[in-house]
């Protein structure tokens, strides 16, 4: 089985999750057929797909019309008829086993001998579901997180008897449809993100029913002094206070008491009007809602908690179910957070968090605060984090990059995407690192041209995290002007492809780089001021330089958001170009810079970007010494006997 097999992919169930997947995998090509059991239901399903599909296309989000991707699904109540063709299924029904169990013995029966039997559920056991069939091997898990549209997230996870021919043509199919898949190599209750997430909510219930915390302080220290995108009461609220309370009493697991009251009286969070919050009921009312402040941070114990998580990490890695990079890219794209645990353990670091785990497992006896194997033997070699050298990742002679997707191709272009597409790439303190340390680290010698990019299609950089700022003191702020000084200062033709949101500290790189070419639509601005701050990374010089001191006051004062054809109007950007005709213009100006001299190239930013800073007459003395030096070179040589022999020069740098 490969993935060149799949052709036509069955979706069984037209909820959230199947018609959501059913969208997906059209918009990626595919032949789809959703089913349910009720016309009426898959009829909703469709509409639903219909509203989504069009609204994309309007945004520009899908690359053909909405009347082209509509065309490739089709809807049916009957299941054989629904899977009989299929080379992929894929199961979306109620998190049931027995209907899933149910459905995956007719399946079994119609579906073709060949064919990718796979199950949506979030925890439930894959070798179970498998054992309904009589090819267990075929059978995989595919976990989309909700919405499956917008979530770029799928654990492909395997049973006890799944194949790895099966499991390996599942990830290859879900990078097909332009999702990120991680390998959950082992059939664990959880899998691998809610095995490390759901403690994030747990263990502050915990505390809050022991009279260890309230509410507001917990979510309030958790937001505004680690970053997390929310609290923990917060996101039992916004997910479901049942979804966690199941997740634990289907594994037999204690349930801490304040979950259980809310579960018994419905009061299950945001869907019902009240859980740990009161949202009101719709209409006018007294409720607040999330109610916690910066002021309400403090008197919480978050290492309590990111120990519990941390050491489930490490009991995943233990135990061959994930790597450190699965379990982190798990936990960024599929609970949003603003790191992976494994990166974190190895900050704080590993030693504190046994320290911890250990002090908590003496005072309360929980087996949730047993150190894992894995994470003692770290410990025990001295592996406890960043600081020394080694921890869940190695530091020593190969730093891993977390947020930067970088190759140096054959003809010397350095492409580097900044990679935190489920924060629309926005800048942490560790991805301003990455950068400054691959322009530090790389062999100038072999670049010819540096190129910026967004990951994803929806932003360059949306600016920089802000939660970062909140978490941390002023003084051990990385200086963002810094980084972007080195990205100035660089060696060689630098490029800002900027397809998206270029906002905050995402046009402060962009402005750092010596062109920039944005497609049209996309939105260049510096929204700072907004946020009671303006910007650190050079914007208020660099901005002046290229547009004058009015528009710059402007842009920065009101925190003007304009559009590429503006920005070009305004002398931002180089260009801005039609998305059909962008990827050929980043390529014709890149061909360019490939095949300049790059002493020559060295010496014209240098002039330029230092003569800015003096006098005309210190500038053009600048400009003719570096002109006289370049007489010497060969490269000028090679040019003008390329000129005198009609053909193109073949610089080397010499």
């Amino acid at each position: 089985m490969t993935i060149d097999t799949v052709r036509r992919v069955a979706v069984l169930g037209a909820g959230s999750m199947g018609h959501g997947i059913a969208e997906v995998a059209a918009i990626g090509g595919y032949d789809v057929t959703m089913r349910d059991l009720e016309e009426d239901l898959v009829d909703e399903g469709y509409e639903n797909i219909e509203w989504s599909v069009e609204k994309l296309a309007e945004k520009g989000r899908i690359d053909e019309s909405s009347e082209d991707v509509l065309e490739r699904i089709e809807t049916t109540t009957d299941l054989p008829e629904a899977v009989s063709d299929a080379d992929l299924v894929i199961e979306a029904v109620p998190e049931q086993m027995e209907i899933k169990r149910d459905t995956f013995s007719t399946v079994d029966e119609h579906a073709p001998d060949h064919a990718i039997l796979a199950s949506n559920t979030s925890s439930l056991s894959i070798s179970e579901i498998a054992m309904a069939t009589d090819r267990p091997e075929q059978v995989i898990g595919l976990h989309f997180f909700n919405p499956p549209v917008k979530m770029d997230l799928v654990e492909v996870i395997r049973g006890e008897a799944t194949s790895e021919e099966y499991a390996q043509a599942g990830y290859e199919w879900v990078e097909s449809v332009d999702k990120t898949p991680i390998h959950v190599r082992k059939d664990v209750h959880g899998f691998v993100v809610n095995t490390v997430l759901v403690p994030f909510m747990e263990e502050a219930a915990w505390m809050l029913s022991n009279d260890e915390t309230d509410i507001q302080t917990a979510d309030a220290t958790m937001v505004y002094e680690r970053g997390y995108p929310m609290g923990p009461f917060e996101l039992n609220d916004f997910g479901g206070i049942d979804i966690g309370y199941h997740f634990r009493d289907a594994s037999d697991q204690p349930v801490p008491p304040a979950v259980a009251e809310k579960v018994e009286n419905e009061n299950l969070g945001k869907k019902t009007g009240k859980g740990f919050y009161d949202y009101g009921d719709g209409e006018a009312s007294d409720a607040d809602g999330v109610d916690y402040g910066p002021s309400d941070a403090g008197d919480f114990d978050a290492l309590r908690t990111e120990a519990v998580m941390i050491n489930n990490a490490a009991w995943l890695i233990g135990n061959d179910v994930a790597t450190p990079e699965e379990i982190d890219t798990g936990l960024r794209l599929g609970g949003s957070f603003p790191e992976g645990m494994c990166r974190r353990g190895d900050r704080v670091g590993l030693d504190a968090v046994l320290e911890k785990l250990e002090s908590l497992h003496e005072e309360y006896g929980a087996d949730r605060y047993e150190p894992s194997d894995y994470l003692v033997e770290l410990v025990e070699e001295g592996h406890t984090g960043e600081d020394a050298g080694k921890g869940f990742y190695d530091y020593r002679t190969d730093p891993p990059y977390h947020y930067l997707d970088w190759e140096l191709t054959d003809d010397g272009v350095l492409d580097v995407a900044l990679d935190r597409q489920e924060r629309l790439n926005s800048m942490s303190e560790d991805m301003f690192a990455e950068i400054d340390r691959l322009l530090t680290d790389v062999d100038v010698d072999e670049v010819s041209c540096v190129v910026f990019s967004g990951a994803g299609d929806r932003a360059f950089s949306s600016g920089a995290d802000i939660t970062g700022f909140t978490a941390g003191e002023p003084v051990d702020i990385m200086d963002p002007d810094d980084v972007f000084t080195t990205v100035y200062e660089f060696d060689r033709p630098t490029v800002a492809k900027i397809d998206g949101f270029c906002l905050g500290a995402g046009i402060e790189l962009a402005l750092a780089c010596d062109i920039r070419i944005g497609k049209e639509g996309s939105t260049i601005g510096t929204p700072e001021t907004d946020l009671g701050l303006i910007p650190g990374g050079g914007a208020t010089q660099r901005l002046v330089r290229l547009v004058g001191e009015n528009r710059a006051k402007e842009m920065v004062f009101r925190g003007l958001k304009i559009g590429a054809e503006e920005a070009e109007e305004w002398g931002i950007l180089n260009h801005a170009v039609a998305e059909d005709e962008f990827e050929d213009v980043v390529d014709d100006v890149v061909s360019d810079l490939v095949s300049g001299p790059p002493v020559a190239l060295k010496a014209a930013k240098q002039v330029i970007n230092e003569g800015q800073e003096t006098s005309l007459d210190a500038g053009l003395s600048m400009e003719k010494q570096s002109f006289a030096l370049l007489t010497t070179t060969d490269d000028m040589l090679e040019g003008v006997t390329a000129f005198r022999e009609n053909r193109d020069p073949e610089f080397t740098g010499e």
